[in-house]
């Protein structure tokens, strides 16, 4: 009898697992959930494309002229490609000439995307994108209709405010915490070594590792590890996408300063 009991409760259990997998509101979570994550993607791809639109565009190459707008600016010496990124124009804190980007050899003179951002909507900054008012900022030529919709979807729902996670005086993070930066990092160093020099971004005589980066541009090391490293094989999560908050991404720099330059 009592076997008889426990047999029916069981059952009468999973009658109500069922109706609640499959209620509405279950599906309802399921799709929240799905959403969220394609959302993030999105922008995290947007992202990616804001560093360096050819190496996430499908058979985009490299543009070797100028971008358009280049030559209403003569501070900033640099030639070809790097004039199409984004970042080159609007700074890695998205504020351009009122950022970190406001001097030194990248200073353009150009205005952040910060301020639109904040204003626009998503489909007005996308008019922006395909070069409404500007014809000579139309991307519409290089961008696919999907990739114009994840950039202009990384600028309204992924730009951070930079000053309020570094000290652009000192460029150390803002409330880092090294320890958990560390165990955090962990993650990270699967690909990039324990003492972040596994890789070399940048040349046998000017090599840039982890901590190169960390120290030199915090700015950039935030947005990267954020949204994750165009092109990059195998490819670089970006945080977003693996759920992390700002204050891991904050405590991973603080870990990363600590690692050698060279």
């Amino acid at each position: 009898m009592k076997k008889i009991v426990f047999a029916g409760m069981l059952a009468f259990l999973l009658f109500i697992s069922l109706i609640a997998n499959f209620s509405p509101q279950g599906r309802v979570g399921v799709a929240l959930a799905a959403s969220s994550a394609s959302n993030a993607e999105s922008v995290a791809r947007g992202g990616q494309l804001y560093d360096a639109w050819w190496k996430v565009v499908p058979g985009a190459k490299a543009p070797k002229d100028n971008q358009p707008l280049w030559a209403l600016q003569t501070t900033n010496k640099r030639k070809g490609s790097v004039t199409w990124r984004c970042k080159e124009c609007h700074g890695w804190d998205y504020k351009g000439k009122d950022g970190a980007y406001g001097s030194g050899s990248h200073g353009t003179g150009f205005s952040g995307v910060w301020d639109a951002a904040q204003k626009k909507s998503i489909e007005e900054l996308a008019a922006v994108l395909r070069g409404k008012p500007n014809p000579k900022h139309d991307f519409s030529s290089v961008l696919r209709p999907a990739d114009i919709t994840d950039l202009a979807g990384f600028l309204k729902n992924g730009l951070v405010d930079a000053t309020r996670y570094v000290d652009y005086k000192s460029k150390k993070p803002i409330g880092g915490d090294e320890g958990r930066g560390k165990s955090q990092y962990a993650v990270c160093g699967a690909c990039h070594g324990p003492d972040g020099k596994k890789l070399n971004f940048g040349t046998d005589k000017a090599p840039e590792y982890v901590g190169t980066i960390a120290k030199s541009n915090p700015q950039e090391f935030l947005h990267k590890i954020r949204m994750g490293q165009p092109g990059s094989q195998p490819a670089m999560p970006g945080a977003l996408v693996m759920g992390w908050d700002l204050k891991q991404v904050v405590d991973v720099l603080a870990y990363s300063q600590t690692l050698p330059e060279k």
